[in-house]
């Protein structure tokens, strides 16, 4: 069966259908020798190759798809490599054998908090497609006064130079004085477009976390620089909501794995379905830790606790 080239090889995990597409364009993709066109129907028998590399199709269909999650820490980059020397977050994934990483979105330089990846390039599209309208939530420290007509705006759209945008909640989550923090949730991921949400208000993120993607949260025990790889059941409910299907096979009598420490590269316990916690709050790296409301309100420091996003299933 055909395939659109984009689709078919975003399939077998060699990157996003956007990266691919602009491979194909700048004609570093051949099919059979000639060169690849956008659109073009190929199937596992035709023999395609990338930058002078053979692609095997049919061996990486055949093998089983990986999600990982990754607690990424501000001074991280989102890119594969960095010109100018900075660190990136695929600098701490552990290698494939098969296949190859695709982060599904990106966070900038300064942005801790939840990233995905996974070796199915159709689930990362799915993912990232604004069509989806998957959620993202993120704790918010605002420099600045905030009054609740600044709240009315930001959830009832602004205009922004890329068009309106606005928050689809705003929920308090504690902090005094000038800095507090906020959780806030979006439907859509266009470039640092929760700073430039606050910013068109006249206030100013200092501290920015994302804390959910989907039904997804960062669990509290993954530390910063450091990975966990999601089991079958958080597979199977991530590929349904974006209306996919996972045929786990033989992974039904698999261990669930564990999470690597990155420093010694050294196994550590996982807590398993991460649906299990309804609240999960992220532990961060950093000099402020999550606390509860009733403390926050002494300390100026936040309730990082996910809210419970809507069932999309």
């Amino acid at each position: 069966m055909k395939e659109r080239i984009q689709k078919l090889l975003a399939r077998a995990g060699y990157g996003s259908r956007r990266e691919i597409e602009q491979w194909v364009v700048a004609g570093e993709v051949l099919v059979n020798g000639q060169m690849a066109h956008l659109g073009q129907q190929i199937s596992t028998q035709d023999k395609v190759s990338w930058r002078g590399k053979t692609l095997h199709l049919e061996s990486r269909l055949q093998a089983t798809p990986k999600v990982l999650l990754y607690h990424k820490t501000a001074g991280e980059v989102c890119t594969r490599t960095d010109p100018e020397g900075r660190p990136t977050v695929f600098e701490n994934l552990p290698r494939l054998r098969q296949g190859r990483w695709v982060m599904v979105g990106r966070l900038d330089v300064n942005t801790d908090g939840l990233l995905l990846f996974t070796t199915d390039g159709e689930l990362a599209n799915r993912l990232m497609h604004p069509s989806s309208e998957i959620e993202r939530e993120y704790a918010t420290r605002v420099l600045g006064e905030v009054d609740a007509e600044m709240l009315h705006r930001l959830q009832t759209g602004v205009e922004l130079e890329d068009g309106p945008a606005k928050f689809l909640r705003i929920t308090d989550a504690g902090g005094e004085g000038a800095n507090h923090w906020y959780h806030v949730v979006l439907a859509e991921g266009r470039n640092r477009e929760v700073r430039r949400l606050w910013e068109s208000q006249d206030v100013r993120v200092s501290r920015l976390i994302r804390i959910r993607y989907g039904h997804i949260s960062l669990p509290r025990h993954l530390r910063g620089g450091h990975h966990e790889e999601l089991d079958v059941k958080g597979m199977r409910r991530l590929y349904e909501s974006v209306g996919l299907s996972f045929d786990d096979g033989s992974l039904q009598q698999e261990r669930p794995r564990r999470t690597v420490n990155k420093a010694r590269s050294e196994p550590t316990s996982e807590r398993g379905d991460f649906r299990k916690s309804s609240t999960p709050r992220p532990r961060v790296e950093s000099r402020e830790k999550p606390y509860a409301n009733a403390r926050a309100k002494s300390t100026g420091r936040p309730n990082l606790t996910s809210s419970k996003p809507r069932s999309r299933d």
